[in-house]
């Protein structure tokens, strides 16, 4: 039996958005204008992809497994593995960067920032998908 979580409140689902969307456009803006070669900023971006894609992941199965949903260990695993690669490789790829130390933090705030709000963003869709199950399928303006 999947275990009852609460509903979001909608600011807390605002407030999970703007963090997703306010980190990875920041950041993506930040790319856009730096004077780095085309080779680094795709590097960059890459990382951002998998960071992304992983937290999601991550954030998917940890929520499985407290549903009860089979998740393999080898997935779960993978799943922590890519997130902790997605941050070393960012940390190691602007240890070596000639960049200020200023756009040095600047990139790894927007992209922890972007991380976090996708996992909350990620936590937020399977709340409002469980209670909309447990109440019938209502919408969210049914519901209330």
């Amino acid at each position: 039996m999947a275990t009852p979580f609460p509903k979001p409140s909608r600011a807390f689902v605002a407030a999970s958005w703007t963090a997703l969307f306010v980190g990875a456009i920041v950041y993506l803006i930040g790319l856009w204008n730096a004077t780095m070669q085309l080779n680094e900023k795709g590097y960059y971006f890459t990382i951002l992809m998998y960071g992304l894609f992983a937290a999601v992941s991550l954030q998917k199965s940890v929520r499985d497994r407290l549903e009860g949903i089979t998740v393999t260990g080898i997935y779960y695993s993978l799943c922590w593995i890519s997130l902790l690669l997605s941050v070393a490789l960012l940390a190691v790829g602007l240890f070596n960067a000639t960049l200020a130390n200023s756009e040095k933090g600047f990139y790894a705030m927007a992209f922890l920032l972007a991380l976090f709000g996708a996992v909350a963003v990620q936590k937020n869709v399977r709340d409002i998908a469980s209670h909309q199950a447990e109440n019938g399928g209502l919408g969210a303006a049914d519901a209330a």
